[in-house]
């Protein structure tokens, strides 16, 4: 196990140092977060209308569909592109952003059909964690955590294998098993330190904001909405820093050694047999 926390330690170090030679892989996370934002935006009005006229549950559910569906497909398209640049980097070479959007066109009906099954399976998950059992909701809550490791690769594989999105999720479940530790700890790490870092922002920006609110108003709205562009640039590299780290697990899982771009930096040793 400890090699297992070594590894992952050393895949997440070379993930940043990555993400810090190749500062615009950051632009596939921010256009993901807009669109995002814009499909929020398009469902929002009906979304509350229905909750007001609708009484039909069948109804509700295709709406929630739907909604899940336009939003797994801007997510993974982008992320699609974010792993396609990032391999072509990790194989010692230089994307462009064209060359990971292009990549991800390449896939877009393998992406559409991933979607549908992730917008499905968030429909079935949110209903069980909805629902007024508690065990209904521990359950919906496992299945979640277990789908998020299994289906961790599938962006990788969907990029480099082109395969369905079928034989993806299958494949995908296969590398968990060569990669689970690393798969686990990488995830669990990354989002501990940044729900950390994020929640230390939030203290001192509160409590900064506070004390100048005191003297002035003014400034202290400026520096909560600084403190807020300081989130959403840390949500930013969070989300650029997990799709590389994907792109590198996927090669490790393939591999078994560093891609070109990780010897370079010397981490042979964290890729040692297990």
């Amino acid at each position: 196990m400890f090699e297992k926390f070594s590894r992952s330690w050393e895949l997440v170090k070379a993930s940043a140092a990555v993400l810090r030679s190749d500062k615009e892989l950051m632009v596939f996370p921010i256009v993901s977060a807009i669109a995002t934002l814009v499909v929020l935006a398009t469902f929002l009005v009906p979304m509350i209308g229905w909750r007001v006229f609708s009484h039909g549950a069948a109804s509700s559910v295709i709406w929630v569909f739907l909604f899940y569906f336009c939003q797994y497909t801007v997510i993974v398209f982008c992320n699609s592109a974010l792993v396609a640049a990032a391999m072509i980097r990790l194989e010692g070479g230089d994307p462009t952003l064209a060359d990971g959007f292009n990549a991800a066109k390449e896939r877009l009906p393998a992406i559409l059909g991933y979607a549908a099954i992730a917008a499905t399976v968030g429909v079935i998950l949110k209903r069980m964690k909805d629902d007024d059992n508690v065990l209904m909701r521990l359950v919906g809550g496992g299945l979640g955590a277990a789908w998020t490791l299994a289906t961790f690769l599938v962006v990788p594989v969907l990029v480099h294998q082109g395969v369905g999105p079928f034989e993806a999720l299958k494949r995908s479940a296969n590398l968990l098993k060569r990669t689970w530790g690393e798969n686990a700890i990488g995830n669990v790490g990354i989002g501990l330190a940044f729900g950390l870092a994020s929640f230390a922002l939030i203290v001192v920006g509160a409590l900064l904001a506070f004390v100048v609110a005191q003297l002035s108003m003014a400034l202290a709205v400026v520096i909560v909405v600084l403190f807020v562009i300081g989130l959403l640039l840390m949500g930013v590299y969070q989300a650029a820093l997990s799709g590389i780290y994907s792109a590198a697990l996927y090669q490790y899982a393939m591999e078994g050694e560093a891609p070109p771009a990780f010897r370079a930096l010397q981490l042979e040793s964290a890729f040692a047999a297990k």
